[in-house]
């Protein structure tokens, strides 16, 4: 933080260029605006052409998603039968939408718990708010614009932002562990029906990842000197991933000490109902999908057999749109082989169900949520 006194503003103040002479120092102050204004419309100008990339590129990214998940799932399963398909989507009950959206509410409720510990005052609702609509911000704008709205969000709440930023970053660290950890978890499912060595070496692998994330997470907040370390060796990383671009590792180093101190207590104290409401998080959206299975009339599947291989596979959503195509075609392949492929159209058109409810179903909220926000906080604004 830079007081009044400070750098550029705190110079043109008292002890030069400006106050040096009258009418010398008139024209110099003159220059330095006209160029001043000159920088920012060039910035002006960079930032805009910057939004304009960061759109063309999400944009070709939805384009390669698409064709990629159309690859995975003709590669993978083979042909499908779309008018079946179509015949599956006309067979659903309209009363399914009941128990899609209870399961769905559950899900981002459970996702939203972390945060309740780790930033102090939040509360379950505005933590489930603020989640929601950085996600359908994130969606369709360029970063950091899901940060910023974060960061309004919560002053708007009267909420320290640094600490609520500080949980947010914690809430992702646990969120990548608990995605590691599902194999393992669909591994003890599966076991007692047979399990082949390719899903336990998966199991064993994803279990050792998420043990070194989870034991690199408590070891970071220990102490400032572990914390430094952590933050200069990012530093680095990102350096050599991002070539010609600035990254200064003291400044890393800064933050993430900064990081362990506001959040070490919030940790100890969150780090066991937190894990567990992010496991129940990704058993919801599992049971998303044995909802979206029943009611396409997919029989033979027991709960095991949904989840077990759920899952198994569930590090893809680590891809784009959480691992649409890929993830997807690994499923139906799975089920269609333990059930037959006579319900494979009713199994596509189940994971279509899934991925309509937990995408578009979590961006509408979000979207909800964004115009309740603004709404309130315009109306605030004007109280003042």
């Amino acid at each position: 933080m830079t007081s009044a006194g400070d750098g550029p503003a705190g110079a043109s103040g008292g002890d030069g260029t400006a106050g040096a002479s009258g009418g010398d120092g008139t024209a110099v102050a003159g220059d330095e605006r006209t160029a001043g204004a000159r920088g920012d419309g060039r910035v002006g100008v960079g930032v805009a052409a910057g939004a304009r990339r960061c759109r063309s590129v999400r944009a070709a990214v939805w384009l390669v998603v698409g064709v990629c998940a159309w690859v995975a799932v003709t590669r993978l399963v083979g042909a499908v039968d779309w008018s079946a398909v179509a015949d599956a989507f006309a067979g659903l009950p309209v009363l399914v939408v009941v128990p899609l959206v209870l399961a769905l509410l559950l899900r981002q409720t459970l996702n939203a718990v972390p945060l309740t510990y780790y930033v102090p005052g939040l509360g379950l609702r505005r933590s489930m708010q603020n989640d929601l609509t950085a996600n359908v911000v994130a969606t369709f704008t360029p970063p950091p614009s899901d940060i910023v709205v974060r960061v309004a969000m919560f002053r708007s709440w009267g909420v320290d932002p640094t600490a609520g930023m500080a949980g947010v970053t914690l809430n992702t660290a646990k969120f990548y562990a608990v995605r590691f950890l599902a194999p393992t978890l669909g591994l003890l499912l599966l076991v007692w029906g047979g399990v082949d060595r390719r899903q336990w070496v998966v199991a064993v692998v994803c279990g050792l990842v998420a043990a070194v994330m989870l034991t690199a997470l408590v070891l970071l907040l220990r102490g400032d000197h572990l914390a430094a370390w952590f933050g200069r060796t990012a530093a680095r990383l990102v350096a050599l991933v991002r070539r010609g671009r600035a990254v200064d590792p003291d400044v890393w180093a800064a933050t993430m000490v900064e990081v362990r101190a506001r959040s070490s207590a919030s940790l100890r104290r969150g780090l066991l109902p937190s894990m567990v409401a992010l496991v129940g998080m990704v058993l919801a959206d599992g049971l998303v999908l044995l909802v979206a299975l029943r009611a396409c009339g997919v029989t033979g599947l027991s709960v095991v057999d949904v989840l077990g291989p759920f899952l198994l596979v569930y590090p893809l959503t680590l891809f784009p749109l959480f691992g649409l195509g890929l993830l997807d075609a690994l499923l139906v392949g799975a089920w269609t082989t333990a059930v037959g492929v006579e319900q494979e159209a009713a199994i596509v058109a189940a994971t279509i169900v899934w991925r309509v409810v937990t995408i578009l179903g979590t961006l509408v909220l979000g979207l909800a949520c964004l115009v309740a926000w603004r709404s309130r906080h315009r109306g605030e604004v004007a109280a003042r």
